[in-house]
């Protein structure tokens, strides 16, 4: 017949153990008094957080003034530079006459970066006035743009961020 008959005979022929009396005695004087007065000690107690809590606080505080106002107690020092004007040659080189009418006195544009920092995908839209779905791609982008005067040796830098959105056309064949 089935080969389960006899495991199945010998589950229904088992009993489960009796109790033993103790146990039973225990559950009862339980259910009748319990143990209110006895805390366990894992127990976090609110007068005793509070008192942790302000004294953690506290230290933190006291750490991030010190992190804030650091303390130097050393004198400074006495030994202070003052910068001074250079002496104006006497006798100008002609060379050096010749390169700055050569050079001219105007800021030249000596560099061009552009970083991209996010781009992403937001997704399917359908533009108004058309028929066809468009893809509408994100992109978050910051542009530096260098120049500098060969002449006097000043140089200028503009960075400025922006954002660029571009819908692509999407064909479905």
């Amino acid at each position: 017949m089935n080969d389960f008959s006899d495991l199945e005979s010998q589950l229904k022929s088992l009993r489960p153990a009796p109790l033993r009396e103790n146990f039973v005695a225990r559950i009862e004087k339980a259910m009748i008094a319990p143990e209110a007065d006895k805390d366990p000690e894992n127990v976090i107690r609110p007068v005793q957080f509070q008192r942790r809590w302000i004294a953690g606080l506290s230290l933190a505080a006291a750490a991030a003034v010190l992190l804030l106002i650091r303390v130097n107690f050393k004198t400074p020092a006495g030994d202070k530079r003052v910068a001074s004007v250079s002496p104006v040659p006497t006798i100008a080189a002609p060379l050096e006459t010749t390169q700055r009418q050569a050079i001219p006195n105007t800021l030249i544009p000596s560099g061009a970066t552009q970083v991209v920092y996010h781009k992403r995908d937001e997704g399917l839209l359908f533009a108004q006035n058309s028929d066809q779905p468009m893809r509408r791609m994100r992109s978050i982008t910051r542009e530096t743009l260098q120049w500098r005067n060969p002449s006097t040796g000043a140089s200028l830098r503009v960075s400025y961020p922006s954002e660029q959105i571009e819908l692509i056309p999407v064909s479905g064949q």
